[in-house]
């Protein structure tokens, strides 16, 4: 009794001793600072204890480690020191003490078995690793066996072995066929944990010769196959058949039918059996049980239950699972095997045991000179662990004395520590099951203060909130911290500041009085420094006018308004959803700088509407609910809610129940569905109507249930579709008696709401529910895996009791338990809450950021260590901000962007960030609390991206042969621009693009005259900037050259120019520029970029000059061009443009499937043969009603010219003599044409002339009075050299015809063309390209001959006469010529 009173004392002392010691330095996480510290080393990583090889591969047994200065390794193997200089298999990586063993070179890795230690050491101590076993996996062969046939009686029960080889580690088992499918299992049959394969009973099902036990060795990637097991079960239908065949008749013979019999176990045999396991390790029972019919197997746990959510039932319930176990499962275990016949038991005695486990790790320690400390380490298992201490890797026992320091069994005590007391100690807590090692070390520093927050740092908060303003400090001893106002201001007291121990400055409720400059000063004995920050106080943002709550007729508009207020210093942005989701793509929704309206509301818009403000400092939200209704319906019958229930009564009364009747009301027209009964406890909540039942309509009286000490009042009220009827008359009153509470309180839970208390709050009960006068609630409380016993006390009318004096961040076991003046309550179950939390101290390290493209970086950091978090751990926030653009070096107002990234996450994406910028980031960790200090900012760089657009390009001083270009830079480079790039081609009437001539800029220049360009000629310019990296967009212009000096050629009018695209996933937007009568009708085209498909058409609503192209197609190249409704021909050049990237789908491209090839294949096929058919058709013969339309159309040759009707009066589509030969041709061939409109030739002619003719009334009359004699003369040696060019084509053709009669199908397109020219079409006529006529009939080589010759010979006499060109441009000649 003296022994345990005195070691209680020294016990008493020590605890004392701990109190008035000084707390031990934190060492802030600061880069800059780590590398000017001296620090023991730190093993960072290490291989685990139990390592496994790959014997096919190196051997890399891992151990880093930190330290300043840095550490030297060195290896132990087997207990003695490992020599790698001397084993030339063996390196070490360098700055690393990784060892890395080749076996490549024939060596075996069963050479390098054994036991490995790594020291860590530099000056100031060495640090261990743990003991790393080295052994390399194993997979043997399966050792050869002759296996027997397996006869089996049908219901018999059978057990396969698998046997597996011994291997490192165990091999995975499974029972396949030979062709690779795994054998179904079932309660009948099943795999036992051995490996072995239980048949409870057989069934003939069963026979088959393939019975194949597979084992998997993971670690080498390797499956060994037994050999096949046969099983052959004889039926007793069978066997009986079998033996009739060798009886006489007078034999009596006949098996025994299949009998049933009681469960027998299999696995494991007799009654009881014993089991140990390990704390933590997942505990697997198994019975496997024979009997028919099949048993079922029950499992529980004597004298407990099996403990919820860790309990799982496997194998077709004949394994017991339980996960995560502690000592608190040893105990017997009892499976029972059942079926119809009986049953079987089997009890397994399960004891925990438990290798070491930590329960306070021992923590390095940063000392000053002369300050004291301690290091503790305490660790459990089952049996206790013993502890040992060893410093520098040496048993302290044996190690060099040291003044300073005591050790008192799991704990060392330093006094007065000097710098030579630096040292690294290690914790062994060891018992049979294992060994936990923890190196720990004691760092004695002098070190004057440091302030690490950023000098003149700028806060900014919203007015009203809190400030929290950094000091983040270091030094040796530890700095006292001081805050001033200002410069040299006042120091700051009082209640309005809250002064946190890592040297933040907070400030409750900062007012706008509270901006300024901070001055944080930290000394100690060795120096003194002080850092100045700003603090900036911003007004709130609010919501001024709300939207208001709408009810809205269908096909209405609805309006909600949000008109804000906010610091003038901060940009808003308004967000709008719907039912907390985006709005819908719909042009309905027109969102406005201060409201949202919905146009033709319809049923879906029904919902509500959030108006959402964000700044970079605060946020608000306003809603309001749009209920869409319907117009008054008509007049009908009138449905009305019921009449409220009558005549109320109260019968049986007893404790605990009573029976309550009523009379229905009137119904008013719609049926009674249910009846609603509620109840008012005149004792506890007079005047206040709760919800007891409901019951069905066709009922009228109900029994319910009551609670002690309530006095009850009822009401009934009825519910039909129309809805609730008022409530009945209240019944008369009834007091029920007192009793003991039955329920606790809810909702317990304890939550800190300061670092040093634990606020324990739950849901207190009702009136009724206290069962009785005098309700209390006893609420205890301990600390979690402390052995401590449970504080309680008893309070009243409270929901809610603060414990002060905790430790930070400690979970504790809560309970609350109700009790009135009868008595207690059941016990309650037990919560788990923590204490208060406090802001993280430690920020995170090793921040690195990886630049993966010019506007996407990662950036990667380590965790920190969940102790310094001191609360829970929300996640980490990445601050970030561009510091300046590279490309223009000036700087600009910082605006910082905040990502948060959830959990224990150590990684990051950085999107949004501009090309060829600086930037800074830092990390903070977050708990509940708040944020934790910032790591140091770390600064990136992002590469250079393509340019934006140049701002502009003009086109100016046009003259005969030169233009000259004039264009601003990008307004974004994004980089350092290298070149600029313009290309440019002709334009002829009919917008075909001529050859492109691409020139390249040097980037300094801002104009550019080009010469030598054709007189008279539109032409289109693209223009784009480039960078090191690629070309950015490109703007497009276009210009005409004048035809003559001093005049300038007007725009030709309309046009439309400048086709710009922006292109999305799905959509893009078109937009153009238009010249030309106002009113125009538009209209989009737009098809796959190289695609032989139709272009697909969109008309454009109104005379807008954009449109939104939708339902593209993701990654895919378009071709886009604009065009007017009315105008033949008339339309813009194209324009190329490409959607973006599709996102992860896994839907299928319907263009590449099988069916749909072999449709298209189809379709074309039909095609084909419907073209021969119609050419073969065609070819042998039809008549043209020439002659009727010679009548209609007279020779243009010998009518009179007019002069200003607009036409064109150079030669028409058809000569006279060209009627005359298809006059003939229809004689001698026939006709497939019932009539004159059939003609292609003629009224395509016609048709293209009166185009033509309004097309130039509508251009105005700048070309009505051009007539020239140098263009006449031009036109006249045109047509010479035409007719030339067609003779030479059509002897051509001819020759090509003699070859073949398939020239006619491949080049009937071009032998159109050909007789166009030769008849004389006009270049209107060929306006419509991919529409040749349908029954055109070629020419006849002869009848082309005579054809040339008559045309020539008639030359002089077209050209005698004085043609009128006052209709054609010279861009029309020009074009006619080169048609």
């Amino acid at each position: 009794m003296m022994k345990e009173k005195s070691i209680s004392a020294s016990k008493a002392s020590l605890v004392f001793f701990l109190c008035q010691m000084i707390s031990a330095l934190d060492v802030p996480l600061d880069s800059k600072l780590l590398e000017e510290l001296s620090q023991p080393p730190t093993i960072t990583q290490q291989s685990p204890k139990d390592y496994i090889v790959d014997p096919r591969e190196n051997i890399v047994i891992q151990c880093e480690a930190k330290g300043k200065p840095p550490p030297s390794f060195s290896w132990t193997r087997n207990g003695t020191h490992f020599d790698i200089d001397k084993d030339a298999q063996v390196t070490m990586k360098p700055n690393s003490g990784t060892l890395v063993v080749n076996i490549m070179n024939g060596v075996k890795a069963e050479a390098y078995e054994g036991v490995y230690q790594c020291t860590a050491r530099n000056e100031r101590g060495a640090a261990i690793s743990n003991n790393i076993v080295i052994r390399p996996s194993r997979s043997p062969l399966w050792t050869k066996e002759k296996l027997e046939p397996n006869h089996v009686r049908e219901g018999d029960s059978l057990v396969l072995n698998c046997r597996p080889p011994v291997g490192l580690p165990p091999p995975i088992i499974f029972w396949m066929d030979n062709a690779f499918q795994r054998l179904p299992q079932s309660e009948r049959v099943s795999q036992g944990l051995n490996g072995d394969l239980y048949f409870s009973n057989v069934q003939p099902e069963d026979t088959r010769e393939d019975y194949i036990c597979y084992a998997r060795f993971n670690h080498t990637q390797t499956i060994q196959q037994k050999q096949p097991i046969s099983v052959k079960v004889f039926s007793m239908d069978s066997l009986n058949d079998t033996i009739a065949a060798n009886l006489s008749d007078t034999d009596i013979y006949g098996a025994k039918p299949v009998t049933e019999r009681p469960p027998v176990l299999l696995t494991p045999t007799g009654s009881t059996s014993n089991k140990v396991e390990l704390r933590g390790n997942v505990l697997l029972l198994e019975c496997i049980a024979a009997g028919l019919p099949t048993p079922v197997i029950r499992w529980i746990k004597e004298g407990g239950e099996l403990p919820a959510n860790r309990t799982f039932f496997e194998n077709f319930k004949k394994t017991l699972k339980i996960i995560d176990v502690s000592e608190a499962d040893s105990g017997n275990y009892k499976c029972t095997a059942r079926n119809t016949l009986g049953s079987t038991h089997h009890v397994i005695s399960v004891t925990v045991k438990a290798a070491p486990y930590w329960i306070t790790a021992p923590r390095n320690l940063v000392l000053s000179p002369g300050e004291d400390g301690t290091l503790i380490c305490r660790a459990n298992g089952n049996p206790k662990p013993s502890i040992s201490w060893l410093t520098n890797g040496v048993p302290i026992a044996i190690a060099p004395e040291d003044p300073s320091r005591k050790v008192d069994g799991d704990t060392i005590i330093f006094s007065a520590v000097q710098e030579r007391s630096s040292a690294v100690y290690q914790c062994n807590a060891s018992n049979e099951y294992g060994y936990l090692l923890a190196n720990a070390f004691v760092n004695v520093l002098a070190e004057p203060p440091r302030i690490l927050t950023p000098a003149n740092k700028l806060y900014q908060v919203i007015a009203d909130s809190p400030a929290l303003i950094d000091c983040a400090y270091f030094g040796s001893p530890k700095p006292e911290i001081e805050w001033f106002r200002g410069v040299k201001g006042s120091i700051l007291r009082g209640n309005e500041y809250v002064f946190h121990d890592n040297g933040t400055l907070e400030i409750p409720v900062a007012q706008k009085d509270s901006t300024g400059t901070y001055t944080c000063v930290a000394r100690n004995k060795l120096g003194k420094t002080q850092n100045e920050v700003q603090l900036e106080v911003k007004d709130p943002t609010m919501i001024i006018k709300q939207p208001q709550y709408k009810v809205i007729q269908r096909s209405a508009q609805a309006s909600f308004e949000c008109v804000i207020k906010h610091d003038p210093t901060l940009i808003p942005t308004v967000i709008w959803l719907k039912d907390n989701n985006e709005l819908p793509d719909d042009e309905r929704f027109l969102v406005g700088k201060d409201n949202l309206t919905i146009m033709n509301v319809t049923d879906k818009d029904d919902g509500t509407y959030t108006c959402i403000v964000n700044t970079t400092l605060d946020s608000v939200s306003a809603s309001a609910v749009l209920t869409v209704v319907a117009a008054p319906p008509t007049p009908a019958i009138i449905y009305a809610r019921p009449n409220p229930p009558l005549d109320l009564e109260l019968t049986g009364q007893l404790e605990r129940s009573i029976e309550l009747s009523w009379v229905p009301g009137e119904e008013n027209n719609s049926p009674i569905t249910n009846f609603v009964i509620e109840y008012e406890d005149g004792l506890h909540e007079p005047g206040v109507w709760h919800y007891q039942t409901e019951v069905p309509g066709s009922q009228t009286t109900v029994q319910l249930k009551l609670s002690p000490y309530v006095n009850y009042s009822f009401r009934v009220i009825a519910v039909n579709e129309i809805g609730r009827s008022q409530p009945s008359e209240p019944s008369e009153q009834y007091l029920t008696k007192s009793a003991n509470p039955d329920e606790n309180p809810s909702n317990v839970q304890g939550i800190g709401s300061e670092p040093d208390n634990l606020v324990i709050t739950w849901e207190s009960l009702k009136g009724f529910q206290s069962n009785g006068p005098g309700l209390q609630y006893k609420v205890s409380w301990r600390q979690k895996d402390v052995d401590d016993e449970w504080t309680s006390v008893v309070v009243a009318n409270v929901s809610k009791y603060i414990v002060s004096g905790t430790p930070t961040f400690v979970p504790y076991e809560i309970k609350v338990q109700a009790l009135n003046d009868l008595g207690y309550a059941p016990e309650p179950s037990e919560v788990i809450g923590h204490s208060g939390e406090d802001l993280p101290m430690v920020a995170p390290g090793n921040v690195q950021v990886h630049v993966i493209n010019s506007t996407l970086a990662k950036v990667h950091w380590d965790p920190v260590p969940l102790k310094s978090v001191r609360g829970h751990l929300q996640g980490y926030k990445v601050y970030y901000w561009k510091v300046q653009s590279l490309s223009r070096r000036s700087k600009r107002h910082v605006e910082k962007k905040i990502l948060t990234f959830r959990g224990n996450k150590t990684f990051g994406m950085l999107p949004g960030l501009e090309p060829y910028s600086s930037y800074k980031l830092n990390v903070r960790v977050v708990n509940g609390k708040g944020e934790g200090p910032a790591s140091p900012d770390k600064v990136f760089k992002t590469p250079e991206g393509v340019p934006s657009p140049p701002s502009f390009l003009k086109i100016t001083n046009p003259t005969l042969d030169s233009l000259t270009l004039e264009w601003g830079s990008p307004t974004h480079p994004n980089g350092v621009l290298t070149s600029y790039i313009l290309k440019f081609q002709p334009i002829n009437n009919t917008h075909e693009l001529g050859p492109l001539v691409e020139i390249r800029i040097p980037a300094n220049e801002s104009s550019l005259i080009l010469k030598n360009l054709n007189y008279s000629t539109r032409y289109k310019f693209y223009f784009n900037a480039q960078t090191s990296v690629g070309s950015g967009s490109q703007i497009t212009e276009e210009a005409v050259t004048i035809m003559d000096e001093g005049k300038m050629v007007q725009p030709l009018y309309p046009r439309i120019r400048n086709v710009t695209t922006a292109a999305a996933e799905t959509y893009a937007n078109i937009s153009w520029e238009y010249e030309g009568p106002d009113h125009a009708n538009f209209y989009v085209e737009y098809g796959v970029a190289g695609s032989k498909e139709d272009w697909k058409k969109e008309i454009v609503n109104g005379s807008r000059s954009f449109f939104v192209l939708k339902g593209l197609t993701p990654g895919t190249a378009y071709k886009v061009r604009v065009g007017a409704e009315g105008l033949s021909g008339f339309r813009s050049s194209e324009d190329l443009f490409e959607t973006g990237p599709a996102m992860a789908s896994r839907q299928v491209d319907i263009a590449t499937q099988g069916w749909f090839i072999g449709l298209m294949c189809a379709v074309a096929l039909l095609i084909l043969i419907l073209l021969i058919v119609c050419f073969i058709r065609r070819n042998k013969g039809g008549k043209y009603p020439v002659k009727e339309k010679e009548d209609a159309h007279a020779d243009p040759e010998i009518q009179p010219m007019k002069e200003d009707d607009g036409t064109f009066g150079e030669y028409r589509s058809m000569s006279a003599w060209t009627g005359k030969k298809m006059d003939k041709e229809k004689k001698r061939k026939g006709s497939c044409a019932s009539s004159s409109e059939a003609d292609p030739v003629f009224t395509k002619a016609k048709s293209v002339r009166s185009d033509r003719s309004n097309f130039f009334k509508r251009s105005g009359d700048q070309y009505s009075n051009i007539r020239s004699e140098t263009s006449y003369t031009r036109r006249k040696a045109r047509q010479s050299s035409e007719l030339r060019r067609a003779s030479s084509v059509s002897a051509s053709l001819c020759q090509e015809e003699k070859k073949s009669d398939k020239w006619i199908y491949r080049h009937g397109s071009r032998r159109h063309a050909s007789e166009q020219q030769i008849m004389g079409l006009d270049e209107g006529s060929n306006s419509q390209a991919g529409h040749p006529p349908p029954f055109h009939q070629p020419l006849s080589c002869n009848s082309v001959r005579g054809s040339l010759a008559r045309q020539h010979s008639s030359l002089p006499h077209r050209f005698s006469q004085t043609p009128d060109y006052s209709s054609d441009s010279e861009d029309t000649q020009s074009s006619n010529h080169r048609k």
